[in-house]
C-alpha cells in the first residue's frame, strides 16, 4: 500500500509540475560527470580581436591598465577592483592619431558594478551583455579622443569595489584604446596625459588576442534514441584550448587562462524523434553567469546561471543549471562566455528524455 501511495504521489507531482520542472529538479544527478562521453566537436575561430584588461586586477595606483591600437572587429573586456584607499573611476578612451575621422560602431555591450559582491557583478555584466543589442556610433575626429561610453566614467568606485565591462565594436580606421583608473574628480582626458602604464600582476591576464569569437560544431548529429548522455567541455585548455596573445604594453607573450572575453556559439544539431534536456555543470568551482538560448520558442533568454541564487559550484555532482528541454531536430544553439570572477571549466550536458 505504501508503494502504491508513493507511485500516486510521484505521478501527481509530474502532472502538476510538468516534464521540464521534473527534469530541472532531478537533472543529471547520478551521472559520472568526470567520465561522461565527450560529444566530439569542431572548435573554430570565427574572428574578432579581444582586448583583455584584467591585470592588475587589484588596482592600487592611478594609471593605464591596458592600451593597444585596433582596427576592424574588436571586443574590450575589462575587470578591475579599486584597491586604493580613495574613490576612483575607470575611463576608456578611443584616440584617433590619424588624419581622417574614425567611425566606431558599438554593437553590443554590458556594464556591471561598481559593487562589492564581485561574482554578482560578473553575472550582472554578462547578463547585460547577452541581452543588450542597442547599437550606437562614435565619431572620433582626427587627433581627437572620445569615451567608449560615458557611463563607464560616471561610476564612482569606492575602495574594494569592482567595475566590469564587455564592449563589442567595429572601427574603420586604427584607433588607440586606453583603459585607465584615476581619481573620481579628475578630467580623464587631461589627467591621462600624466599617467603611465601600470605593471601587470602575477597572473598577467591582459593582452590582445586573435579569435575573440568561437564556434563549436558537433561532428555528428545527436540521436537521443541511441547516443545517451554526452558532454561538451568548455575552457579547460585540453578539449578547448586557451587563446594566446601579446601584451601590447610590454611585448610579453600571454595566455588568457579561462578564455575570459571569448564568446562561443555552440551549435546543437539533433536527430528528430525525441526530446533532449540540456544542462550546464560548473567543473572548476564557484560560478555565476548567464547563457544565451537561441531557439524559435524561447523568449526568456539570456538565462541567469544559476537561477534563484548568485552562484553555485560547491559540488559538481549536485550543482547544475537546467537550460531547458527541447524537441530533437529543432534549431538550437547556446551563446556562452566565461563570466568574470567565475571558475572554469564548465560542461554542457545533453540528456535524452
Amino acid at each position: 500500500m505504501k508503494h502504491v501511495t508513493m507511485f500516486v504521489l510521484i505521478m501527481m507531482l509530474i502532472g502538476s509540475l510538468g516534464s521540464q520542472s521534473i527534469a530541472a529538479a532531478f537533472g543529471p544527478l547520478g551521472l559520472d560527470i568526470d567520465n561522461l562521453p565527450e560529444w566530439e566537436v569542431k572548435n573554430s575561430s570565427v574572428g574578432g580581436k579581444l582586448l583583455l584588461s584584467d591585470s592588475p586586477e587589484m588596482v592600487q595606483n592611478d594609471g593605464i591598465l591596458y592600451q593597444d591600437k585596433v582596427e576592424g572587429n574588436a571586443r574590450l573586456f575589462f575587470y578591475h577592483v579599486n584597491a586604493s584607499n580613495d574613490v576612483k573611476k575607470v575611463a576608456v578612451h578611443l584616440e584617433n592619431k590619424g588624419d581622417k575621422t574614425a567611425h566606431v560602431t558599438v554593437s553590443q555591450s554590458g556594464l556591471g558594478g561598481p559593487g562589492y559582491a564581485w561574482m554578482e557583478v560578473g553575472k550582472e555584466t554578462l547578463t547585460s551583455y547577452l541581452a543588450e543589442k542597442r547599437a550606437y556610433q562614435i565619431n572620433v575626429p582626427p587627433g581627437g579622443v572620445m569615451p567608449l561610453s560615458a557611463s563607464i566614467s560616471e561610476a564612482a568606485i569606492m575602495p574594494n569595489m569592482l567595475i566590469h565591462g564587455i564592449y563589442d565594436f567595429t572601427v574603420d580606421r586604427p584607433i588607440t584604446v586606453t583603459v585607465m583608473m584615476l581619481p573620481v574628480i579628475e578630467d580623464s582626458v587631461q589627467f591621462s596625459k600624466t599617467l603611465k602604464v601600470l605593471p601587470a600582476d602575477q597572473w598577467h591576464l591582459r593582452g590582445t588576442f586573435e579569435g575573440a569569437n568561437r564556434q563549436i560544431s558537433p561532428l555528428k548529429v545527436y540521436d537521443p534514441a541511441s547516443d545517451g548522455a554526452v558532454g561538451i567541455t568548455l575552457a579547460d585548455n585540453n578539449v578547448d584550448s586557451y587563446v594566446k596573445g601579446i601584451d601590447a604594453t610590454d611585448g610579453t607573450e600571454v595566455v588568457d587562462y579561462g578564455n575570459y572575453g571569448v564568446v562561443y556559439q555552440i551549435l546543437l544539431p539533433s536527430q528528430k524523434g525525441g526530446r533532449i534536456a540540456y544542462y550546464l555543470v560548473p567543473m572548476g568551482g564557484y560560478y555565476a553567469g548567464a547563457i544565451g538560448i537561441n531557439h524559435p520558442e524561447v523568449s526568456w533568454s539570456p538565462l541567469a546561471i544559476p537561477r534563484g541564487r548568485i552562484y553555485f559550484g560547491d559540488n559538481k555532482k549536485n550543482d547544475f543549471a537546467f537550460l531547458g528541454t527541447y524537441d530533437s531536430g529543432d534549431p538550437l544553439s547556446f551563446t556562452f562566455s566565461p563570466p568574470g570572477g567565475s571558475n572554469l571549466p564548465v560542461k554542457i550536458i545533453a540528456l535524452p528524455q
